[in-house]
């Protein structure tokens, strides 16, 4: 959602006529995106191919919400956690947003609802020229420079010990 509300009020500015439409979408687009993914998740894991590869010990492979506190002070604590409950789920929310789950949170099988809705939503995005695809290629195209720069970090700790200790 971060990277892609930059992008929906860059479009406001640029494109006045389209601003409300380009408004309404932030912060909406990662839970979007989980419903999607969770539908096709459960569409992959039902019918004779996956019932055979079970009956032979196969499991699914869960999908995983990760770290899905609020990074934006303006959206709900648990904007990313209440939407996105539901069967075979992972959630590895921080601590404070688990406190806020426990004082104000609402348990529920939440993860198949609004899926029309979010379908539309990204469907909305991809009108205003925003394609989901190529923002989750960027993040993780990010996310590997980042889990690289800290393995080399790490690997020069280890070397910097290794010398001292020599």
């Amino acid at each position: 959602d971060t990277n892609i509300d930059a992008k929906l009020e860059t479009i406001a500015k640029e494109q006045p006529e389209v601003a409300s439409e380009a408004l309404a979408l932030r912060g909406k687009a990662a839970v979007a995106n989980a419903k999607l993914a969770y539908r096709q998740f459960e569409e992959f894991f039902i019918g004779p191919r996956w019932e055979a590869l079970a009956a032979k010990g196969a499991r699914p492979q869960r999908p995983l919400w990760a770290s899905t506190s609020s990074k934006n002070p303006a959206y709900s604590d648990l904007i990313y956690v209440e939407p996105l409950m539901g069967p075979q789920t992972v959630n590895t929310m921080p601590p404070n947003t688990l406190d806020a789950l426990r004082d104000h949170g609402t348990i529920a099988d939440t993860v198949r609802n609004g899926v029309d809705e979010a379908q539309a939503q990204v469907a909305g995005l991809a009108a205003l020229g925003i394609s989901l695809e190529a923002v989750a290629d960027e993040l993780e195209a990010d996310g590997v420079k980042k889990f690289i720069a800290s393995f080399d970090d790490l690997l020069q700790t280890i070397d910097q010990r290794r010398k001292e200790l020599a």
